[in-house]
């Protein structure tokens, strides 16, 4: 998985590439983490090819961290495989999700 930040004024973009798995979704909880002043933070998963319940739970910590500071949180160009994911989560239910 390789994640390219792009921060501009308070507002954050993460273009998160490959599989959220176990092994790599640390990482992008430490790239999320390390974003401080942000009121605006969009996830793109136009190059996510796969994501498993450790990345999951990384979403669920960042749109959390997002409601503490009143801010918004979404995710966005997800692929049909990942949506279906977030369906079965109920994710979709709860989160500002764009499909492709």
């Amino acid at each position: 998985m390789t994640v390219t930040k792009t921060v501009e004024n308070n507002r954050a973009v993460l273009l998160v590439e490959g599989w959220l798995d176990t092994k790599s979704s640390p990482e992008l909880g430490k790239e999320i983490n390390a974003l401080s002043e942000i009121e605006d933070l969009v996830l793109d998963f136009g190059k996510l090819e796969y994501i498993a319940s450790s990345g999951l739970r990384e979403i669920l910590a960042a749109y959390k961290k997002m409601q503490e500071v009143n801010g918004k949180f979404s995710v966005i160009n997800v692929g049909s495989e990942v949506m279906e994911v977030f369906r079965f989560a109920g994710f979709d239910r709860k989160l500002d999700i764009r499909e492709k």
